[in-house]
């Protein structure tokens, strides 16, 4: 791509817009994805606010939904991104889509140090395949093979069937696939899912609880000043450890597990704490390959744009 490339990363909460020129990323800004009834409406009103943007002929977006050539519709909002209206209403000449977390694993060998918090674990291997997944409206889950310049494997992982790691989780389990169904891992560890893991332990406990969103829990819980925030986000964490040990071992993952999204950033110093690591590590014969596997918590804000830009560069 030549010229400056627009690169956006597109949330069921948030969409995120920069311009990428002379290989430097410009202000990230932020948009609320339930503020506006189209894609287009947003990306409208950041081209119009520099005249400048009106310029771009180059897209690259990273959508948090499956990926049909160039169309998505996004897993958990009610947005529609679509290469070809994009190109008839804003007259881009080329539009790239891919998946949000695909971008996301792009980034992982380029993020810096500084942006990363060890979980455990021994030295990753630099050859071997990297692994990236994460809960935030959803749970995307991709991974890095560094390989013949490096390949991208992306997937829809996030919606596997979870199985439970204890009777507890099993009573869980069995009283959201009464409401739900099919139970993925994507109903217990999203933003979505923390509030469905509260009322759910709720009502096996016999409470009548006021309605939280998931970030009042998760500060109830750090905080200690709900009990049943604090189990909510207890399970939570153990769930991501040990569907995230499941992934390291479907992918022999030891170029290291990177865990980001938005939800985990904001208990940085609850996570380590909590039994994730320890259910990452408990898979039986196979509990000596994946305590070897480092695990990594992104702390950076926007790994996406990360990605984005390399694969800009590679384009």
């Amino acid at each position: 791509m030549t010229g400056p490339t627009l690169l956006a990363d597109v949330g069921g909460t948030n969409v995120r817009f920069a311009v990428l020129a002379d290989g430097a990323i410009g202000p990230i800004e932020h948009f609320r994805v339930a503020e506006y009834q189209r894609f287009e409406d947003a990306l409208a009103l950041y081209l119009k606010a520099d005249s400048r943007r009106k310029a771009i002929r180059s897209v690259i977006l990273a959508v948090a939904g499956v990926v049909e050539g160039d169309h998505s519709a996004l897993t958990n909002s009610p947005w529609v991104v679509d290469a070809k209206t994009l190109r008839g209403q804003f007259g881009f000449a080329d539009v790239k889509l891919i998946n949000d977390f695909e971008a996301v694993a792009w980034s992982l060998p380029r993020l810096p140090e500084i942006g990363l918090r060890k979980l455990g674990g021994g030295d990753r291997r630099t050859e071997a395949l990297m692994l990236a997944l994460g809960p935030g409206t959803g749970l995307g889950v991709a991974a890095y093979v560094p390989q013949a310049g490096g390949l991208v494997l992306h997937s829809e992982g996030g919606h596997v069937t979870l199985a439970g790691g204890s009777p507890r989780e099993d009573a869980i389990i069995a009283l959201l696939r009464s409401r739900f169904g099919h139970v993925s891992a994507e109903r217990v560890l999203s933003g979505p899912g923390l509030q469905n893991l509260y009322r759910t332990i709720a009502a096996l406990d016999g409470l009548s609880l006021p309605e939280l969103r998931a970030s009042e829990i998760s500060r109830a819980a750090i905080a200690g000043t709900c009990a049943t925030s604090r189990a909510s986000l207890d399970i939570f964490c153990g769930v991501l450890g040990d569907v995230a040990g499941n992934f390291a071992l479907a992918f022999g993952a030891e170029g290291g597990v990177f865990v980001g999204g938005g939800i985990v950033p904001h208990m940085r110093d609850y996570l380590p704490t909590s039994q994730f690591r320890a259910r990452f590590d408990a898979k039986g014969r196979m509990s000596a390959y994946v305590e070897a596997i480092p695990v990594y918590l992104i702390l950076h804000d926007d790994p996406a744009f990360i990605g984005l830009t390399s694969i800009a560069e590679r384009n």
